[in-house]
């Protein structure tokens, strides 16, 4: 048996660094040798959900980690590829340049882009050329989480002039849909209950969005909002020797508004 090879390695700046470190990780080690993109799909969900963290707490520390962490998947899907000739990191990173280049013919060409607001309709119109999609809405993934994937479509549809003006106009169409909800609610039909609750979530997600509200950074923060006026209704119970089970609704709600004016 041919004795082992041993690897020197010291972190560096260098981006070929980290792609030969995972070239030899896919040889030498088991547990990378054996993974998959699809083995690797839902640890790079979570990697970009944590790098979302990170900008939500404003820490520039913890967001250098995080988007390592992503260029690590970047580089391992790259190896991955490499090793069944599908294409490499030198052709990840030709195709980003050249879409960058292409999408931006103000600044790289003859085109003229004077707001934001254009140069977002005119990237679309580009995306939708290049690819030869029937529809704009092919572009937004299906994997997307509910409330993002929403206004992603509602952008990409308002890009096309499809859209309303201002958001006191959708705001109409919101209390059209509360009305049917609440029929539905009244109703035994669990599909009709479903489909209208998806239609207010679908009308609110157009209402901020009009308004210049992000759905899913705001429903984010609530999120956040509550976990820690919640966790602060059961540290302040278990300070009294109890839990929430054995808490009336009275006084969690108390403690809850307690941890309002604490919390904020």
């Amino acid at each position: 048996m041919p004795d082992k090879i041993h690897y020197s390695a010291e972190p560096s700046r260098k981006f070929d660094d980290l792609v030969r470190i995972m070239h030899i990780l896919r040889r030498e080690c088991p547990w990378d040798r054996k993974q998959t993109h699809e083995s690797l799909r839902d640890l790079m969900v979570e990697e970009i959900y944590e790098a979302i963290e990170a900008i939500d707490d404003q820490n520039p520390d913890e967001l250098r980690k995080e988007l390592g962490d992503i260029l690590l998947h970047v580089v391992f899907h790259a190896e991955m590829a490499t090793e069944t000739d599908s294409f490499d990191i030198g052709d990840v990173i030709y195709s980003i340049q050249d879409k960058l280049i292409s999408r931006h013919p103000h600044v790289f060409g003859n085109g003229e882009a004077g707001s934001a607001e254009l140069v977002k309709t005119n990237w679309e119109k580009i995306k939708q050329r290049e690819r030869g999609r029937k529809s704009l809405l092919q572009g937004v993934p299906n994997h997307l989480p509910g409330l993002l994937r929403a206004q992603r479509m509602q952008e990409k549809a308002g890009a096309v002039g499809f859209d309303w003006k201002t958001w006191p106009e959708a705001w109409k169409k919101l209390v059209e849909e509360l009305g049917e909800l609440q029929e539905a609610l009244d109703s035994a039909d669990e599909t009709e209950r479903e489909k209208e609750f998806g239609d207010v979530l679908f009308s609110l997600v157009n209402v901020g969005r009009l308004a210049g509200i992000d759905a899913e950074n705001a429903l984010r923060s609530t999120n956040k909002k509550f976990q820690k006026r919640f966790t602060y209704i059961e540290d302040r119970l278990a300070g009294d020797g109890r839990t929430t089970s054995d808490s009336s609704l009275e006084e969690m709600d108390e403690l809850w508004n307690e941890a309002k004016r604490e919390l904020g």
